[in-house]
């Protein structure tokens, strides 16, 4: 419940710090005395657009806070998820705050922990619930009046794995369709692809191989030329000649060696070198002898070499590694493609199955709204009787829709008739602006007794009625306000006097300004009030006698 309201420097409230209990309370004033700017202010921390001119003249920032009381999060568990969700701290004393300065720069608190205006928005909305004219309007919107009818079915734990399981659905046929977009886009590739990998196959590609080719072609291209420079390099290291010599110089180093010790270590080195000479010559002699020209080899290469040239610049690549990568990576999406439909196999069954769960909770579904049906049209119709519409008929009419829906497989109109000789017909039709507003109170009412809304606050709810039907319409509300908090701003005295509390808004003139405040009455100054609502500002006798009977009546 909201339990403090402080709002600073907004149009024409100064400061306004108030206290609010649980129950009903009721908020009086002259027109113009600045209850709308009470809701305007109530209406930022909702998460409406905020508008520079709103801050009090003259001034820099305005700031609106209000104050709830939340029940333990085990009676809380929607709201203590979104703390979670955004990293707020929960508190059973929750402060929402929004501060709006004259450079339009607007910030949103809860619990003094930075918000988005959008999470704001969402978690206020479970918390206060601001009626005006304009929200009677809603009893037209068929996802309303079916929240009233599953209320009265007491149907919440089977709506709730009928959401998760719908929820659930959707993501799979999503997921579906994505993957037969994707598999209609494979099937017009598969070809092409099967194609590529046939051709890169049918190349039995090694790794490495084109360095390898141009290699030997090189070789082969030059057999001659090496076949000769070998040749000669072994007749150059012959025994004759330069072997010869190096060894004979190896015998003299010997013979200085008897008498020189560093001619020993010289002599050492030289028959190591000549040895290495020998080595060379007889390896130069082999490869000489193993180099030949072979026309049918190197024709083999140079053919292979262009297969593998032809593949390099068709798939713009620079070597055969990353042909055979590409390959295997085209290899490897046709095995994709294959596992793809698979994929889709499997989900399919999954969504089947889904599919007929779903189908098996909306038919519970449209049992318990079918059942629950006739005892709300029933409660609607006698409490609209209590409003003064006696001959009033209501029936909640359910029809199956064809595919689901976020709510189940079941749509619903409203027929609605006010008089006798009226035939049932769809409330968006029929209804005037009273009724309607009689009527969104009847379903409201209903509500509550069924599942908190938060603080509701009614404006001017009893717009058109009078008499004996504002009291019946007073009782209603008192009703509401033992199951949560009401707040009512009315101008009816058989309505003001059915509230717990009292508080007056009012204007005030000083010397710079014009201010609002609210104040709560006390017991004489309320009789005062209800007074004035019955006869004015000219208060009678009648008048003060009148208004302490309608309150004797709510004591009782």
């Amino acid at each position: 419940m909201l339990s403090h309201l402080y709002i600073r420097n907004y149009a024409l409230i100064t400061e306004l710090d108030v206290d609010f209990q649980s129950g009903m309370t009721v908020i009086t004033g002259e027109t113009g005395a600045g209850k709308s700017i009470i809701l305007g202010a109530l209406g930022l921390i909702m998460g409406n657009r905020a508008d520079t001119k709103a801050i009090t003249e003259g001034e820099k920032k305005c700031i609106i806070e209000a104050t709830f009381q939340l029940p333990q999060a085990s009676g809380n568990d929607a709201i203590e998820q979104l703390f979670n969700e955004n990293d707020i701290d929960f508190f059973t004393a929750t402060t929402l705050r929004r501060e709006l300065t004259d450079t339009g720069k607007s910030r949103a608190f809860i619990n003094d922990t930075p918000v988005q205006l959008s999470t704001l928005k969402t978690i206020a909305e479970l918390l206060i619930d601001i009626h005006s004219q304009h929200e009677n309007l809603a009893v037209r919107d068929r996802s309303f009046q079916l929240s009233v009818v599953d209320a009265v079915a007491d149907n919440k734990e089977l709506r709730l794995q009928y959401s998760t399981l719908y929820r659930q659905l959707c993501e799979t046929e999503s997921e579906l369709a994505k993957l037969s977009k994707q598999a209609s886009a494979n099937a017009e590739e598969t070809d092409y692809m099967s194609f590529q990998l046939s051709q890169l196959e049918d190349a039995k590609l090694q790794n490495g191989e084109d360095s390898e080719i141009e290699e030997e072609l090189t070789r082969l291209t030059h057999a001659e030329d090496i076949q000769r420079a070998l040749y000669q390099t072994s007749t150059l290291l012959d025994d004759t000649s330069a072997i010869g010599q190096v060894n004979e110089a190896v015998g003299q180093l010997r013979t200085a060696a008897k008498y020189l010790s560093k001619a020993e270590d010289l002599s050492e080195r030289l028959h190591s070198t000549l040895i290495e000479m020998k080595d060379i010559r007889d390896e130069a002699q082999r490869l000489s002898e193993q180099t030949e020209y072979n026309p049918e080899r190197q024709a083999w290469l140079e053919q292979r070499l262009n297969t593998i040239n032809s593949l390099l610049l068709k798939h713009r690549k620079n070597s055969v590694d990353e042909l055979i990568s590409l390959r295997d990576e085209i290899s490897a999406r046709l095995n994709g493609f294959d596992t793809l439909d698979e994929q889709i196999e499997n989900l399919t069954a999954t969504f089947n199955k889904q599919k007929n769960d779903l189908d098996n909770l909306a038919g519970q579904l449209t049992i318990s709204r079918q059942a629950a049906c006739p005892a709300l049209s029933k409660q609607v119709t006698d409490m609209l009787s209590q409003l003064g519409m006696h001959n009033a008929k209501v029936d909640f009419s359910l029809s199956p829709t064809q595919d689901f829906t976020p709510s189940g497989k079941d749509t619903i109109d409203l027929l609605f008739a006010a008089n006798k000789n009226q035939s049932l017909s769809s409330i968006s039709r029929v209804a005037s602006g009273g009724e309607m507003a009689r009527l969104m109170l009847c379903l409201k009412a209903i509500l509550t007794r069924e599942e908190s809304l938060g603080t509701i606050i009614f404006d001017e709810i009893d717009t058109g009625v009078s008499g004996e039907v504002a009291s019946n319409m007073g009782d209603i509300i008192s009703q509401m306000a033992r199951d949560q908090q009401i707040i009512v701003i009315t101008h009816l005295p058989q309505i003001a006097a059915k509230g717990t509390h009292h508080l007056k808004v009012y204007k005030q003139d000083n010397p710079t300004r014009t201010e609002t405040h609210l104040v709560c009455l006390t017991s004489e100054q309320r009789i005062k009030e209800i007074a004035t609502l019955l006869s004015g500002d000219n208060i009678t006798k009648a008048a003060i006698d009148n208004a302490k009977e309608l309150l004797k009546r709510q004591d009782k």
